[in-house]
């Protein structure tokens, strides 16, 4: 396992990191505690020392794994993030800061990750949704900052919008958060343009999300593929999107060949090919999945002309909306 650094935080983390959305089991089907507890120990026998959590995955579920999971784990051991989710519920952002974080909702949903996490201090706490509209606010900044001189947070940091990394780049360049989260994949691949650059500027680490596209980049989507009834890829697969996918698939397959491995591979070696990027987090609910994904760590970095090939496949949708 290669490790980089996050940002201004020093922390040395895996650059393959532990996205745990999926193990808190409430909008997706497969898989139980048991399994993910033993994924989640198999990744930390492979080396990975990164976990993205949220207090809203599972009505914090998620967070509560991890904490069973922690505590048979020497101190230190791993470096976990999680996020406070807005008030109102709505993502993306969507109303004004006093609806969407206002400081006794920030101060209470931290003691509620402290408590479900098992730990005194929080590594990097995030914002689950950001609007450039609260830039010039200071409230969301002091109860942060609060936060950190009593020790409950150690960093903080924001999750973008889909598909928006624009909006963060003011906030970037303010200095006032230590990390930025953001989807980056083969298909979405507008941070490179301003976004990253502005990171390694501003010395802010970079978590880079959904690199699957949510299992699109997997390969095995076709366009007869069935989710469970309460699976919500069921909306974002929705209408002909399982159709438009494959197509695209077929296209990325053929640039498959004896020495770039699987399309998840080449998925996740995409997205560790910036400088900018400190870690990307698949989301791994069996020690399989873990096994696949944190190999990619030891393999060679894609070379510039596969890169050049992939950079051709950028794909300007949002499949969240609708």
């Amino acid at each position: 396992m290669n490790y980089r650094t996050l940002g201004r935080t020093g922390y040395q983390v895996s650059e393959i990191g532990y996205g745990t959305w999926g193990i808190g089991r409430k909008m997706w089907r497969g898989g139980n505690d048991k399994q993910s507890l033993r994924a989640l120990h198999r990744a930390a026998d492979l080396g990975l020392n990164f976990l993205d959590t949220a207090l809203i995955y599972g009505e914090g579920h998620s967070e509560r794994l991890i904490g069973q999971f922690l505590k048979d784990l020497p101190a230190q051991a791993m470096v976990v993030a999680t996020k406070v989710p807005p008030l109102n519920l709505r993502w993306p952002a969507q109303g004004s800061l006093r609806e969407t974080f206002p400081r006794e909702h920030i101060i209470e949903s931290a003691e509620t990750s402290l408590r479900n996490l098992r730990v005194d201090s929080l590594d990097l706490l995030q914002l689950h949704v950001w609007s450039p509209d609260w830039i010039d606010e200071d409230e969301w900044y002091e109860v942060l900052t609060d936060l950190k001189k009593s020790g409950k947070v150690k960093f903080f940091g924001v999750s973008i919008g889909d598909h928006k990394p624009k909006e963060a780049l003011q906030l970037v360049s303010s200095g006032l958060v230590d990390s930025i989260q953001v989807i980056f994949n083969i298909f979405e691949q507008s941070p490179l343009k301003e976004l990253f650059p502005v990171c390694l500027e501003n010395n802010v680490g970079v978590i880079a999300r959904v690199p699957f596209d949510e299992g699109a980049l997997c390969g095995e989507i076709t366009p007869e593929t069935r989710f469970a009834k309460k699976d919500w890829r069921n909306r974002y697969f929705s209408g002909d999107r399982k159709r438009q996918v494959f197509d695209r698939v077929v296209r990325l397959k053929k640039l498959l060949g004896s020495g770039e491995g699987t399309l998840p591979e080449l998925a996740l070696g995409f997205c560790l090919h910036p400088q900018a990027v400190s870690t990307v987090i698949p989301g791994m609910r069996s020690s399989r999945h873990v096994d696949a994904n944190l190999r990619v760590s030891d393999q060679p970095p894609l070379t510039s002309g596969m890169l050049s090939q992939l950079r051709t496949h950028s794909w300007k949708k949002n499949f969240y909306k609708g």
